[in-house]
């Protein structure tokens, strides 16, 4: 059985572990994020098929700060799969300091391709915040410090001719904690970068009045790939009464060198036979398709995972 670290990085084990016999041969501990994201609750999902499908695995999934401290959790071995943005993978690659990578992350080996993160920007309806240009002089919480969402803030402020200077005050928060101040009138706005219908934000906008600020299409063009532009549609929270535009980043899959290829094929043809049941744990898995896995991939794809393709002819 491979042997796991379980507090690399202050990453925050959660104690869920998937009914697989105690003499299993192998574990696959899954990567996600704050338990209030997109990120956890698929992963759950994930370690449940996992350790229903795969034969002699015992599978468990970490809640941790997300994309950035994943890639670095994989590089050491502390973790079998995760889930990241492509910023981050791509900067995890590059070995981009300034991101949180200080060497190149040589040990990471591409999954799939799964679903875009739509840049989520929400202030109170009282904090009188209806557009970008209104954040000036407000508090805005970005996301945990070096984190795959902060990163895209960082990246979306400088498109906009802006940074965190012009903000009144800034927050390093996960998007549980980012509402919860909102609700008492301590922040006036959040960035998440998430699937659309975040838990976060669906809490936040049962409980109060919210404006979703636009992002406007030209950011995209002004960063280019893995930015596009997008669209968060009408209703997707209470109070939002049309569709709003932003910028999306496309999310991944990835695991390491180290795992078998027999189990990366595993994982691999796992999550495209059961998207059914993926979608239970989270609408964001509705966006999973086979036909996209491979679109964009920053970094190389484990074997494992390219049998799977070729079997399926995305690869000759």
């Amino acid at each position: 059985m491979k042997k796991i670290t379980s507090a690399v990085g202050g990453a925050i084990l959660a104690a869920v572990a998937f009914g697989a016999p105690a003499k299993a041969e192998e574990f696959i501990n899954v990567l996600t994020g704050g338990t209030s994201g997109v990120y956890y609750p698929l992963g759950a999902g994930l370690a449940n098929i996992y350790g229903e499908k795969i034969e002699g695995v015992r599978t468990q999934v970490q809640s941790t700060k997300a994309s950035v401290e994943n890639m670095n959790l994989l590089q050491s071995g502390g973790g079998e799969i995760a889930f990241a943005l492509g910023d981050s993978v791509a900067a995890a690659w590059a070995g981009d300091e300034e991101a949180g990578f200080p060497a190149k992350l040589d040990q990471l080996r591409g999954i799939a391709a799964i679903y875009p993160n739509f840049i989520q920007i929400v202030a109170s309806k009282e904090s009188g915040i209806t557009d970008f240009d209104g954040l000036k002089g407000r508090s805005l919480s970005v996301g945990a410090p070096a984190s795959g969402t902060e990163l895209n803030a960082r990246a979306i402020f400088g498109a906009m001719d802006m940074s965190y200077d012009d903000l009144g005050k800034v927050e390093y928060l996960p998007f549980a904690e980012s509402v919860e101040l909102i609700k008492n009138r301590q922040l006036d706005g959040t960035l998440q970068s998430a699937g659309l219908g975040v838990a976060s934000i669906r809490d936040l906008s049962s409980s109060l009045p919210i404006t979703v600020v636009a992002i406007p299409a030209t950011v995209a063009e002004t960063l280019g790939a893995p930015y596009i532009a997008a669209t968060i549609p009408a209703g997707t929270y209470d109070g939002q009464d049309a569709d709003v535009p932003t910028v999306a980043v496309s999310n991944y899959l990835v695991s390491h060198a180290g795992v078998s290829d027999e189990t990366a094929y595993q994982m691999t043809k796992q999550l495209f036979e059961n998207l059914d049941t993926l979608v239970a744990a989270h609408q964001a898995a509705g966006q999973i398709t086979l036909e996209n896995a491979l679109d964009g991939m920053p970094i190389p794809l484990h074997p494992g995972a390219e049998r799977y393709y070729r079997e399926q002819g995305l690869i000759e």
